[in-house]
């Protein structure tokens, strides 16, 4: 079964997209950016903008009854592949051990430094 979920605390989507879609054990969480849902405003610090990111995917995951915990893929987006090691570095603060599989990719953003969009596993 395949449910959309908007979920109450996150950021306004930026289009016609849900924040998540649960389907067979799993959800699927949109690609987030930096913006702090109760502001609206963004750090122009990338490490900040990645930690602000990574807490709306949770936010999300949280909303549908999972955690970081049960991230199973990340895709993350940079504006800017050679801070890759700053980003990694930020990333092993959510992610210390067992990390879920993931891809980095380098691409043009509009005003943001990263994007992140993840599949975790539903706890039963």
């Amino acid at each position: 079964m395949r449910k959309a979920h908007i979920v109450e605390g996150a950021a306004k989507p930026a289009g016609q997209y849900s924040h998540a879609v649960t389907a067979n054990g799993f959800v699927y969480v949109s690609g987030q950016g930096p913006a702090d849902p109760q502001t609206g405003l963004m750090s122009d610090n990338f490490a900040e903008q990645i930690r602000q990111t990574i807490r709306n995917l949770e936010t999300i995951l949280k909303g549908v009854g999972a955690s970081l915990n049960d991230v199973v893929k990340i895709n993350a987006y940079l504006a800017d592949l050679t801070r890759f090691k700053e980003y990694n570095e930020v990333y092993t603060e959510f992610f210390p051990s067992a990390a879920p599989a993931r891809t980095t990719i380098g691409c043009q953003l509009y005003g943001i430094h990263v994007e992140i969009d993840c599949v975790a596993a539903l706890p039963k």
